[in-house]
């Protein structure tokens, strides 16, 4: 589906996918008895959702921190263009503690969002993503507390709405 286009929700939609972020291990035949639908229904509801991108997955939420990466920082990046930002990206995915990376405009070319075990570690982390000569300059900002986690329900229920 190319990203300009919205898929249109309802509200059935919306209460399917409130109910699998809750629960994301509850069963098409409990969704539907919940949802006061067919089990046909839901079925085919989720399918579209699947098959349009609105849902990506069920697998587990991992806290980083609770695993022991309790540092969360972000991360600009200037890259020289002569690499691209495909070739940073591939150095920036064999790091197991960047999270994402995200392509930005602005004076930086990429943010991204990047975790270590402490302060000592994000150096570490930060010497390993700056090691690869198609990376200009990084500036990173540590994250204090997290104030209101990722989320997309409130978003899933606007679109609802409309």
């Amino acid at each position: 589906m190319n990203a300009g286009q919205g898929v249109q929700l309802d509200t059935l939609d919306a209460r399917l996918i409130e109910l699998l972020a809750e629960e994301p291990r509850i069963g098409v035949l409990e969704c539907s008895r919940r949802l006061g639908v067919a089990r046909g229904t839901v079925q085919a509801r989720l399918d579209k959702l699947l098959e349009r991108g609105v849902v990506g997955g069920f697998g587990p939420e991992i806290s980083p921190a609770a695993i022991g990466f309790g540092v969360t920082s972000f991360v600009t990046l200037e890259i020289s263009q002569r690499h691209g930002h495909d070739q940073v990206a591939a150095h920036l995915a064999a790091i197991p503690e960047v999270l994402e990376a995200h392509t930005i405009t602005g004076s930086s070319d990429l943010l991204c969002r990047i975790v270590a075990r402490s302060n000592t570690d994000l150096q570490r982390v930060i010497d390993q993503i700056v090691s690869y000569e198609g990376i200009r300059r990084a500036s990173t900002i540590i994250a204090l507390a997290e104030q209101i986690p990722y989320r997309t329900l409130p978003l899933v229920r606007s679109a609802a709405q409309r």
